[in-house]
């Protein structure tokens, strides 16, 4: 496995190792020796999965307080351009953000610690995304930050009026107006 840091601390994009031949491909997506060696020492508890079509922008999510997740996330089918802000009062990149496109054909994977707010649109026709968090989800605690948030300058790449929504993420509010 190698790990890219992103110049975010904590921050970083995690390449597998694939193994591929005529039957098609083999990889390890979690292993915990694996993220041992590499200095990451997360303990997973709970696995989702989202299945959305083109231009579906899930976020920017996030878990305030005792609530805050880390995550590794991923693609299996399709290709989305995954976000993550750095929200972390006093880091010396609060409000910066790092962007990568994530896909069933790179494989890679990001590992988005506590105290980021994360999102991702979809750029394919379809996309299945998956996830491991290290804190269980805690509807109370749950944060939002609205995806063009013009102090954040995200570009989504893809136009905006191919943007979709869900009604609770067209309420999200800009960085600057949560309590964190």
């Amino acid at each position: 496995m190698n790990l890219v840091r992103t110049g975010i601390e904590g921050l970083v994009v995690l390449e597998p190792r694939v193994f591929g031949d005529a039957r098609g491909y083999f990889f390890e997506s979690y292993n915990e020796r694996a993220f041992h060696g590499l200095g990451l020492r997360n303990k997973f508890v709970q696995d989702n999965e989202s299945f959305s079509t083109y231009g579906i922008l899930r976020g920017l999510h996030l878990q305030a307080g005792e609530a805050a997740q880390a995550k590794l996330v991923r693609v299996v089918q399709g290709r989305v351009l995954d976000v993550a802000v750095d929200v972390r009062p006093g880091s010396e990149t609060f409000g910066k953000h790092f962007s990568v496109e994530l896909s069933a054909e790179n494989k890679k994977m990001m590992l988005v610690p506590r105290g980021f707010a994360h999102g991702f649109v979809v750029l394919s026709e379809t996309a299945v995304f998956q996830y491991k968090c290290d804190n269980f989800y805690d509807q109370k605690a749950e944060l939002g930050i609205i995806f063009d948030d013009p102090d954040l300058a995200i570009d989504w790449r893809i136009p905006r009026q191919d943007v979709r929504l869900s009604d609770k993420d067209k309420l999200n509010k800009r960085l600057t107006d949560l309590r964190l």
